[in-house]
């Protein structure tokens, strides 16, 4: 125990956390078990070793941070660990990525009942179904998601502000006052196509190349999340990165499901599975239409958020391709989008028509007043007409 208490004192007073993330205030922290999901590189061990540090001393001995990558669990499980640490005074648990344990979820339950007095927090894959596949926990477990730097957080970092964020309502209704106060302290124009490359994954902020940090991510989120966690051969693996590089370089449109698996020689069924698989991991985002769902066929594949596109095919990304990814992304959070009737078109929350465009083009454009236009390349607005950078103020 003394071990860990060592390596946690060590952690917590050494973390660089430079943007304190929203999530930490929407969480109910006196729930008794709490999951954190999130993919890989968004920042999750950060945010536990933040926690630690705002809420109790480095020396109290009542909270403490494992990492179940230590080789001490392959030998003993999370109870019996956590009743050791219960009975020295231990009240919070902290633990990173849980699902490297063997029966995590029945260690938790055991936890769960066992010590009432403790509360957990665990982080995990993007591709964990908490409730769905670990009905042991229903009912008993709060779970939340950590998302990669929004462009708020991004630019609060660059230029040392703390704008808030905002609601989608707010930003439609209010936008052209929302602008007039971020405006005179920051210019998003200037920062916003390095978020567009560089700015979703907090890793950005290390002395390395980012594209190779970025790769390597992108890998282990293939051969760990998704072939550990979802339980597939790996035989299999390169099938599933074939298919993530097609649909990557394919660009935001409707997969050729047929087609993909004459390539990577599999059945059609199989196909949709991968790439569920993949969008679960936060590679891809999946549109459909309005009323449609998995696992019927997509109206549009598109990576999860533009970074992908300039790590995976940086010399051949459209710019109109990488601000649709960027909309989606911003809006997947707390929204639904589907694909309006029109390709460039966007349907959020079944009831508001979005189509993004270059306020540089707008004389080829012929405005509709039932559609919002989200433009890029302009940080003004007007009416139905908002800059996309203010979408990144979502959260």
């Amino acid at each position: 125990m003394e071990a860990f208490f060592r390596t946690h004192t060590y952690l917590v007073e050494h973390v660089n956390a430079p943007v304190r993330r929203g999530l930490m205030d929407e969480i109910d922290w006196s729930d008794r078990l709490i999951g954190i999901k999130g993919t890989r590189g968004v920042g999750k061990t950060t945010f536990l070793l933040q926690y630690a540090k705002e809420n109790f001393d480095t020396q109290d001995r009542q909270c403490l941070y494992v990492n179940m990558n230590n080789f001490y669990f392959q030998e003993r499980g999370i109870a019996d660990f956590a009743g050791d640490f219960v009975r020295h005074g231990g009240r919070v648990l902290l633990i990173d990525q849980v699902f490297k344990q063997p029966d995590w979820s029945r260690e938790l339950r055991r936890c769960y009942d066992l010590y009432p007095q403790l509360r957990i927090v665990f982080t995990g894959s993007s591709v964990m179904r908490l409730k769905e596949e670990n009905p042991e926990l229903n009912g008993i477990v709060k779970s939340y998601n950590l998302r990669g730097f929004s462009f708020r957080e991004f630019i609060n970092l660059k230029t040392d502000n703390h704008f808030r964020a905002y609601s989608l309502d707010e930003i439609l209704n209010n936008h052209e006052h929302i602008i007039k106060e971020i405006l005179p302290k920051a210019s998003p124009q200037k920062f916003f196509q390095d978020y567009i490359h560089h700015g979703f994954y907090p890793f950005f902020l290390e002395q390395r190349n980012f594209s190779e940090n970025l790769l390597k991510t992108m890998n282990m989120m293939t051969e760990v999340d998704i072939l550990l966690i979802k339980q597939i051969e790996l035989k299999y693996l390169t099938k599933i990165k074939k298919l993530f590089y097609r649909l990557a370089v394919d660009g935001p449109k409707a997969p050729n499901i047929s087609q993909h698996a004459i390539d990577i020689e599999t059945s059609r069924a199989t196909v949709m599975n991968y790439i569920k698989y993949l969008a679960d991991a936060r590679l891809i985002n999946i549109i459909y239409p309005v009323g449609e769902d998995f696992p019927k066929k997509p109206s549009k594949v598109m990576m999860h958020n533009s970074n992908l596109m300039y790590a995976i095919y940086p010399n051949t990304v459209e710019r109109q391709d990488a601000m649709e990814t960027f909309f989606v992304n911003s809006l997947w959070k707390d929204h639904t989008v589907n694909q309006a009737t029109k390709d460039s078109c966007y349907m959020v929350d079944g009831n508001k028509k979005f189509r993004i465009c270059d306020a540089d083009a707008h004389h080829r454009i012929r405005y509709a007043p039932d559609t919002i236009y989200a433009r890029y390349n302009t940080e003004v607005g007007k009416d139905n007409l908002i800059p996309l950078w203010l979408l990144g103020f979502l959260y």
